[in-house]
């Protein structure tokens, strides 16, 4: 399926769909409010039956959370973005609809603070659990090493 029948497609399933233009993968701007409906439709309406990369992004004034997504059966891919409170980023988990999710999401918070709502277990994956802040948002400074990003 092209990425136009693709976004035709999700259009009809979503009639408010925000798409992002330009990039290899339609791309669909989701609010974090509606994320675990849609993912939940996705996952059930279009066959996207395998999540392979979830991932932060730190724009200095927000975050954002980018998830890849395909469909094995029919080789199409699409990206998820969602825009997030940079002061209380939360989300839903979807670990509960790709497994592959946990680990990801537990990364993401580690290293961003993004907190997964009702993720079964949400806890520092890379960092010590006495680590503070979060090394790769923009703002983060190591005063030992001088890391400033």
């Amino acid at each position: 399926m092209s990425n136009e029948e693709l976004k035709i497609k999700l259009s009809e399933l979503f009639p408010s769909a925000v798409f992002e233009e330009g990039g290899e993968w339609l791309t669909f701007l989701v609010e974090p409010t509606n994320w675990k409906t849609i993912a939940q439709q996705l996952r059930s309406s279009n066959d996207f039956d395998y999540l392979f990369c979830v991932t932060g992004v730190d724009w200095k004034t927000h975050l954002t959370m980018v998830y890849h997504l395909t469909s094995t059966t029919h080789r199409h891919t699409l990206v998820i973005k969602s825009k997030l409170d940079r002061n209380n980023p939360e989300i839903e988990t979807v670990s509960d609809i790709w497994r592959t999710a946990e680990f990801h999401e537990r990364e993401a918070y580690d290293l961003f603070g993004v907190k997964f709502l009702n993720h079964p277990d949400l806890r520092r994956l890379f960092m010590t659990d006495d680590w503070k802040g979060w090394p790769l948002r923009k703002d983060y400074e190591d005063p030992i090493n001088m890391i400033k990003l």
